[in-house]
């Protein structure tokens, strides 16, 4: 589970369908998807009854994963992806474009400031990395995507856990209407 708890979550507020077998057929229920990763998401749902152990997220585009319960709490339920990491193409279907440069973006400043606070200069960490200075430079603006075993090298260069690194405390200001599409009043 530490696995699945390490990919970085995204804010999205955006609603989704959480499908399952019920005793008298297919039940549907609408809910929030809350935050998503590549590896599952955390739903608010309109249900207090119990919840079986799997079930479908139905995403407002209509992409399906088929999920696993990881915890519930009332009515918050953890989700991981029965199928593992959600590929590229799917995880850009869960987030808005939006979205996912807000993401970027909050990466690379935590990427600068756990740099900055090492004392490594940009061409030192692509150096160690194996990519160009100007990759390290766009990354650190939230221009361009880093995969996650050059995230984890990085983690591991600036003595941080990747949890910390990718979804630490925000270092950037965050619009307000940051939950963007699909947001219930009162969330």
């Amino acid at each position: 589970m530490s696995d699945l708890r390490a990919a970085a979550r995204q804010s999205t507020a955006r609603t989704g369908i959480i499908e399952f077998e019920g005793a008298r057929g297919t039940v549907s229920i609408p809910c929030t998807v809350a935050d998503v990763s590549g590896t599952g998401a955390r739903l608010k749902l309109d249900w207090s009854l119990a919840f079986p152990k799997e079930a479908t997220l139905i995403f407002a585009d209509g992409l399906r994963k088929a999920c696993r319960v990881a915890w519930q709490k009332r009515r918050l339920l953890g989700v991981a992806f029965a199928d593992g990491v959600a590929s590229a193409d799917e995880q850009a279907l869960m987030m808005t474009e939006e979205e996912q440069a807000l993401h970027r973006r909050h990466i690379g400043a935590q990427l600068k400031g756990a740099r900055e606070a090492r004392g490594y200069t940009e061409a030192q960490i692509a150096d160690l990395v194996g990519v160009s200075p100007e990759f390290i430079s766009g990354a650190e603006r939230g221009e361009v995507s880093i995969p996650l075993h050059q995230l984890t090298h990085m983690a591991d260069l600036f003595l941080v856990d990747l949890d910390s690194l990718v979804a630490g405390p925000a270092s950037i200001d965050l619009p307000p209407a940051h939950y963007l599409s699909g947001a219930a009043a009162g969330d």
